[in-house]
């Protein structure tokens, strides 16, 4: 995964859709809430995710999560780009390993 740095923000620059979490705001029974940064790609709701690999982390989050909901100023979004940021609702098993820092690749359809 190449990854280059713009304004001191990491960018991803393989083409598939991919978010950084920054914060975990809510988290329930196989849904959590969270803020984001996208970091490579378009990300769209209804999407699949699955989280990078991170070889500093010894029990990454695993399963994929729907991207439920994108929300950006109070509005529902369809979509958000690289460097913007969203807060976005999440569905899956493997909710509660999601944390700040993690990277969610966009599943192949």
């Amino acid at each position: 995964m190449a990854a280059t740095r713009m304004g001191g923000h990491r960018i991803v620059g393989d083409g598939a859709g991919q978010l950084e979490i920054y914060s975990v705001e809510d988290r329930s029974a196989g849904a959590a809430t969270c803020v984001v940064r996208c970091v490579g790609g378009v990300v769209r709701t209804g999407q699949r995710f699955g989280a990078a690999p991170d070889a500093d982390e010894a029990e990454a989050a695993q399963g994929l999560f729907v991207l439920d909901r994108i929300t950006r100023y109070e509005k529902d979004m369809d979509l958000i780009d690289p460097l913007h940021s969203a807060t976005v609702r999440l569905s899956g098993d493997g909710v509660d390993l999601l944390k700040r820092g993690v990277i969610l690749i966009a599943a192949a359809e």
